[in-house]
């Protein structure tokens, strides 16, 4: 019965974990599938900004992967105006992603929620203070704490479904969506819970953090073509491009998804995190904490389900389109996967959909699900003129049909050292 926990179970290292719903807001589609389908086309989601504050700010980057609709379109008003675009974008993927699995029927004490962001409310956090400074204390709104607190999407996600058993809110820069995922397959394992809703959001076209990152070198100047202007492992590539969006993903325990005759798109085989303890900002030049995130994922992918590097089939690269990031990834990924790195197909799905941030890690995740599910891998766009330093098999133009093969990586990285590669399996 609802408000009980009789359905709990013991923990156990190896309780198998599917992915059983996918839902996504991105700049390439209003829905996983959408988004999916574009990835496959080899579209740009990257456009020029139009906002007034581009000109208003004379803007040094002035185009951005924005999304496809604006969630304030699609959510109820009297929702909208309590929540920050972040939130905004992960209610709505949560929900498709519920709609998506089924609805399940499950004891609220036995769904979780974790719902990550790489920067949280921006919006609210900046609006807010111009209000301050323009309009006095007494004008701030009463819900801007709530608004622009970094697990205020995890928060939001957990009272739109119900989800009792814990709300949490990595919170790992660019890697916080991938480490949402790894955090809800431990809550299965461990007993806390049969579902998990896990992914990850950002919102942070706003013309304070592109300055930042304009600021630090971080993004590309490509003003002039933005839809060619993430081009991970070119040798033209001169810097990322920010995106918003969301992406979430139903996990649920192997009991409870037969139980219910569950449709499976995939499995979480395994985790791996890390930490560089090197720089703030920069990779460690030679790889070594991605390297063993990637040894740890894929370690635990061997416990799992006695799997082995030559399972791997593919790889959805971190790949951001800085000179130095992806070259570090590369070394990461030869210093852990050896030879049999040559025959992965590896794909730079960012050189569609930019940098999402703390979303990425999630979209990602998806993209790597379905490309499993759907054998095909995403191409990567963009790339006139490989990096002689990319020594890896990349799938350029057109997505490649996958063998035959169990498992599929997804790397995800960000500031301050963080390291997490997730291991999916097909789920037969």
């Amino acid at each position: 019965m609802p408000g009980t926990s009789s359905s709990s179970t013991s923990p156990s290292a190896t309780r198998r974990v599917f992915v059983t719903g996918l839902g996504a807001v991105t700049p390439l589609g209003n829905s996983a599938r959408e988004t999916w389908e574009a990835a496959l086309a080899g579209r740009s989601g990257v456009s020029t900004l139009t906002q007034d504050w581009v000109e208003e700010f004379e803007m040094p980057v002035t185009f951005a992967a924005q999304t496809a609709t604006p969630d304030a379109e699609v959510l109820p008003k009297h929702e909208a105006k309590r929540l920050d675009p972040s939130a905004q974008f992960a209610v709505v993927a949560a929900r498709q992603a519920w709609a998506d699995a089924g609805s399940p029927e499950v004891d609220p004490l036995r769904l979780g929620a974790v719902v990550a962001t790489g920067i949280g409310g921006v919006w609210t956090l900046l609006s807010a203070y111009e209000t301050l400074k323009s309009r006095g204390p007494r004008r701030v709104l009463p819900m801007t704490v709530p608004m622009l607190m970094p697990n205020g999407a995890a928060g939001a996600v957990s009272l739109a479904l119900g989800a009792a058993a814990g709300a949490h809110a990595p919170v790992s820069a660019c890697a916080s969506g991938a480490e949402a995922v790894a955090m809800g397959l431990n809550m299965i394992r461990s007993g806390r819970a049969d579902i998990i809703v896990a992914g990850g959001t950002e919102a942070a076209i706003h013309p304070l953090p592109i300055a930042a990152f304009a600021s630090m070198q971080a993004l590309s100047t490509r003003n002039d073509s933005p839809e060619t202007a993430s081009r991970p492992y070119d040798t033209a590539r001169d810097g990322f491009v920010l995106g918003d969006g969301a992406g979430i993903l139903v996990l649920e325990s192997e009991e409870h998804a037969r139980a219910r005759g569950a449709r499976i798109y995939g499995e979480v085989l395994s985790a791996g995190v890390s930490s560089d303890a090197y720089h703030i900002a920069a990779p460690e030049p030679e790889g070594a904490g991605a390297a063993r995130a990637v040894r740890e994922a894929l370690d635990g992918a061997r416990r799992q389900a006695g799997v082995s590097v030559s399972d791997i089939v593919h790889i959805n690269a971190h790949a951001t389109s800085t000179p130095a990031g992806d070259v570090a990834e590369v070394r990461a990924l030869r210093a852990a996967l050896g030879a049999d790195l040559d025959h992965m197909a590896v794909s730079a799905t960012k050189s569609m959909t930019g940098h999402l941030l703390g979303a990425a890690g999630a979209v990602e995740s998806i993209f790597t699900v379905l490309a499993l599910h759907d054998r095909l891998a995403p191409p990567t766009i963009n790339l006139d003129d490989l990096d002689p330093a990319i020594e890896l098999d990349v799938v350029r133009k057109d997505p490649r049909p996958l063998p035959e093969g169990a498992v599929a990586l997804n790397n995800s990285f960000g500031f301050g050292g963080h390291n997490v590669t997730l291991a999916f399996g097909t789920g037969a």
